[in-house]
């Protein structure tokens, strides 16, 4: 039973009043209920099962387990109600959702700036708003800011030179800065800074000039855009009151600050409270360093600069040391909240009670997180950022793997791993279209073609080599072995591509790392895919079976890492994993090609009549061969005819010659 795994941390849980979560190996909140006594209630699980099918059902998937604690069951009562709302876990009889919520990311780094759906914020010169609940409110606010400020929606590189504008110019969802006669820069720095505005939270301005506009092109008789325009508004009504944007102060809102330190780092709990109820808890971790030398003040300061500098502050803020230059950081609060903000560290009250409330889950969060398994997954991604010289830590990685035989069934695969962890719901599977594949597998054995149809070198290196051993998928020896090769850098490339271009298209974040199951050749391939679509600055390494090695762009030689290293323990996990997704579905593959009869293309046959005719006449050449007074009796005069047709249109095979 999965829940018996779990035996140790329960036994370390509070026994005080709480929430507790039930997660399974994806990731997903399985069930959510509240507890007078956080362990008694949570071990009672231990022997519950028996006991109904839905409890056993639970107990067979729960793999991981969170608990947050509260002063009194009546305030667990409360946030056991919000967090069924909010999370939708399957177990509490309701639809499930998403775990985390989507920011937007407004990348001001950029000469010319996109709208972009991010999984979370970073410090990195562009502009953040969310977090966005429900996910879809974000897509619909970032489709928003296209049609009514005309932000560009593509990746290509502005210079303002193209001939002419493209589509979304002609259905007024781009004010086109590709053309520089239509759009300056200037401009379009104008409709970045509405944007801005927008995302900012500065909704009651815009809607009433959108209520302006929407009566303009009534009155003009233009109802469609009037229409519009109306739906505009509802959504930008939607997204001021879902963001808890507040113009008033109020007691009911406030954030407190709870802090953990340690050897290993620290760790922060913000419970943001809106009307009196707490709406989210957002945890924040500083390295060891951080946590250690800076101390708990200077820690505290960093993280009110790094939350609210993509969030607006509430009236009143409350931390649990004094921070230095308090005066300074509640001005700087408040011009960017546009309100008078207050730090304060309560000492007594309701105000109190919520700062230890989060302090108490700041000391949980760093027990979980700075566990042994935590730890090490810490250290493996801390040691792969350092070894491919990555400018932060990895936290999401994609894998890609290819599975063939002599380029048969050809399947791709894509697995995610975030903070360490595999998501399987978020494992992608792969049926290889062949539309440029197709022509590689005919071309000369020295030469591939490139995406633009253009004849291309073959690789240099490892990958030249038919017996190579970074060869992705399934292995093929023999003759065709470079056509395996050339097959394994097409569907490289066109699986790479199309799982590009699908987080293109939705706005959704890129990952952190992108790792290939193969050597130069594959790596190479899914760098044409980045540069089709001007994702060059996608970081991708090709990891090479058997020997182990670590591939990159930038380097001649791999990077050969010791078969302890924590890094490549990670790499090899993760790529194992895409190689077991992608066979299990080539597998599958093949199991259906060989399960299926010719007979089933024929219009009328189904299976019960597919069956009549095989016991009539034994096999598909018999059938073939019959009459249509043959057919007649097994399947009436209209189908025998469809029968006859279908044969009559295709080949004779060798094997039905008789």
């Amino acid at each position: 039973m999965a829940i018996r795994d779990l035996k140790a941390q329960i036994t370390r849980l509070p026994e005080q009043p709480g929430v507790y979560l039930y997660f399974n190996d994806a990731d997903e909140t399985l069930y959510i209920g509240r507890a007078r006594a956080l362990r008694d209630r949570v071990r009672s699980y231990l022997s519950a099962y028996g006991s109904s099918p839905k409890t056993d059902a639970l107990l067979k998937e729960v793999t991981r387990l969170e608990v947050i604690v509260t002063d009194s069951l009546v305030e667990a009562l409360a946030l056991e109600n919000h967090l069924i709302k909010q999370r939708a876990p399957r177990f509490n009889i309701l639809l499930r959702d998403d775990k985390n919520y989507p920011y937007l990311q407004l990348t001001t780094a950029e000469a010319f700036p996109r709208v972009l759906v991010a999984r979370r914020v970073a410090r990195d010169g562009n502009h953040y708003a969310g977090p966005f609940l429900p996910a879809t409110l974000a897509r619909k606010t970032m489709s928003l800011t296209h049609k009514l400020f005309g932000i560009r929606s593509c990746n290509e590189v502005i210079t303002g030179r193209r001939d002419r504008a493209c589509l979304e110019y002609d259905i007024k969802r781009c004010v086109a800065p590709c053309v520089e006669e239509i759009c300056s820069q200037t401009q379009y720095g104008e409709a970045v800074e509405h944007t801005r505005m927008f995302l900012e939270g500065r909704n009651d301005e815009l809607i009433a000039d959108l209520k302006r506009r929407m009566l303009l092109a009534s009155d003009d008789l233009r109802y469609e855009e009037a229409a519009q325009i109306r739906d505009a508004i509802k959504t930008v009504e939607t997204l001021r009151d879902r963001q808890q944007k507040m113009s008033t102060v109020r007691l009911g809102d406030r954030d407190a600050f709870g802090i953990k330190t340690g050897p290993a780092g620290a760790v922060i709990q913000v419970f943001q409270m809106r009307g009196g109820r707490v709406i989210e808890r957002v945890e924040l971790v500083a390295s060891a360093s951080a946590g250690n030398a800076a101390g708990e003040q200077e820690t505290v300061q960093a993280a009110l600069q790094q939350f609210y500098e993509v969030r607006t502050a509430p009236p009143e803020v409350h931390v649990p040391v004094e921070v230095e230059d308090k005066e300074s950081v509640e001005g700087w609060l408040s011009e960017h909240a546009g309100r008078k903000v207050t730090l304060s560290v309560p000492k007594r009250g309701d105000k109190r009670g919520l700062l230890d409330l989060a302090t108490r889950n700041a000391v949980l969060g760093y027990r979980s997180r700075y566990s042994d398994e935590g730890m090490a997954r810490g250290q493996a991604l801390e040691e792969l950022r350092q070894v491919l010289g990555l400018p932060a830590v990895p936290r999401r990685i994609e894998c890609f793997d290819i599975s063939t035989i002599q380029g048969s069934e050809t399947v791709g695969s894509m697995v995610v791993c975030e903070d360490g962890r595999l998501v399987r719901k978020e494992y992608r599977k792969y049926r290889v279209r062949g539309d440029r594949w197709g022509e590689e597998r005919t071309a000369a054995p020295g030469a591939r073609r490139s995406r633009s149809g253009r004849r291309a070198r073959k690789p240099a290196g490892p990958a030249a080599r038919p017996a190579s051993s970074d060869v992705g998928g399934s292995s093929s020896n023999g003759a065709g072995g470079v056509e395996r090769l050339l097959d394994d850098f097409a569907a490289m490339h066109e699986v790479v591509g199309r799982r590009c271009r699908r987080l293109l298209d939705n706005g959704d974040p890129l990952p952190d790392l992108v790792v290939i199951d193969g050597g130069k050749g594959q790596l190479s391939a899914a760098y044409e895919a980045f540069g089709a679509l001007g994702l060059s600055n996608l970081v991708a390494v090709g990891l090479a079976k058997k020997e182990e090695l670590v591939f990159t762009r930038d380097a001649s030689d791999p990077i050969i890492l010791e078969p302890t290293s924590a890094a490549l323990l990670l790499l090899q996990r993760i790529r194992d994993e895409a190689h077991r997704f992608a066979v299990t579905y080539h597998r599958n593959a093949r199991t259906r090609r060989d399960f299926r009869s010719e007979l089933d293309d024929i219009p009328g046959v189904g299976a019960r009549r597919r069956l009549a005719l095989l016991t009539r006449f034994g096999s598909v050449a018999n059938i073939r061969r019959a009459t249509r007074e043959e057919l007649v009796p097994v399947l009436g005069a209209r189908v025998a005819d469809a029968v006859i047709r279908y044969f009559a249109d295709r080949p004779r095979r060798r094997a039905d010659v008789p």
